[in-house]
């Protein structure tokens, strides 16, 4: 009797490990990538890094996060100061002139990148544990679990986006803190939906099955088998929500509900456009934030098809 369970479990080990090779090393040479030895990460690594323009975008989302993560020792002028002539335009040291009280405006965008980081990397770090979480539970679950927290996501999802935000960043107090929390806790339901339907495919996989009859605790099967082989599409949309954060926090400084001054970010030095006078006879107090928003999120969008092309095998040689 016990040589027979050592057998069976003998046997669904291999299964085990045979199923989660198959699964996790695709056989890419059908995309015409030589990954002959290479793990899944080189074999991913090695196809994005054939797209240019995804590379491209990525060394311009690295300059972005160092700039933040040094903003200041980079800024020229404290970020606060009044440091020059008032609604000056572009002279000596300040290299994108000043606003209506004499701040550099080039200290203020570069503080304002470290706004926009903060906000993108931050609430996208919130609602990937949030939406993973609920997503792995409710596919590997099923029945009233699942019809529960579907239920929930599906209410989430019903409301106006923005308008929600926009209520609740009102409601709570306006600040980077608050703004990267409420992003974070509205922006789980499409993600937990997304991982939800994976797991409910591989859940029926042979490794899985056969880290269940082994006797694997549900924690380890769902953090240690299972998620492993969701993270890919996971990575993928907590790039493109990157890029949404960003956009969303610069529509709520600019509407004077998101980061509020005297702290810049890219939303309310746009605000400053508001004005006639400014929008006309001083482009260089609001065209530079604009530029800087769109370069961000393009990069950004860039990085995600890239990544997402690189784990479906479509980027050629």
């Amino acid at each position: 009797m016990a040589q027979n369970i050592g057998n069976k479990n003998a046997e669904a080990l291999f299964h085990l490990v045979d199923a989660r090779e198959r699964l996790s090393f695709p056989d890419s040479t059908a995309e015409g990538i030589s990954d002959e030895g290479d793990s899944y990460v080189k074999t991913i690594a090695k196809r994005f890094f054939k797209n240019k323009v995804a590379v491209v975008s990525l060394v311009v989302f690295m300059v972005m996060l160092l700039v933040a993560v040094f903003a200041t020792q980079l800024s020229p002028h404290p970020r606060d100061g009044i440091a020059g002539q008032f609604q000056a335009a572009p002279y000596e040291n300040f290299y994108l002139g000043t606003d209506d009280i004499g701040r550099d405006v080039l200290t203020r965008l570069i503080h304002g990148t470290q706004v926009s980081m903060i906000v993108g990397l931050g609430s996208v770090a919130i609602y990937v544990v949030i939406g993973t979480t609920l997503g792995l539970v409710s596919g590997y679950f099923g029945g009233f679990i699942d019809g529960l927290i579907m239920r929930i996501t599906e209410a989430v999802m019903s409301f106006p986006f923005f308008m929600v935000i926009l209520t609740l960043v009102s409601l709570l107090g306006s600040g980077i803190w608050v703004v990267t929390a409420v992003l974070g806790i509205l922006s789980w339901p499409p993600l937990a939906r997304l991982v939800r339907g994976q797991v409910l495919m591989l859940k029926e996989q042979d490794f899985v099955l056969a880290a269940v009859s082994t006797g694997y605790s549900t924690p380890g099967i769902l953090f240690k088998h299972i998620l492993p082989n969701v993270i890919s599409p996971i990575l993928v949309n907590a790039t493109f929500g990157i890029a949404t954060a960003i956009l969303t926090e610069a529509s709520l400084s600019f509407l004077g509900v998101g980061v509020q001054k005297p702290r810049p970010s890219w939303g309310n030095i746009l605000s400053e456009a508001q004005s006639l006078r400014v929008l006309t006879s001083q482009p260089w107090r609001w065209v530079p934030a604009g530029i800087l928003i769109f370069i961000a999120v393009l990069a950004i969008n860039f990085i995600g098809e890239g990544l997402r092309e690189a784990i479906e095998g479509e980027t050629k040689n």
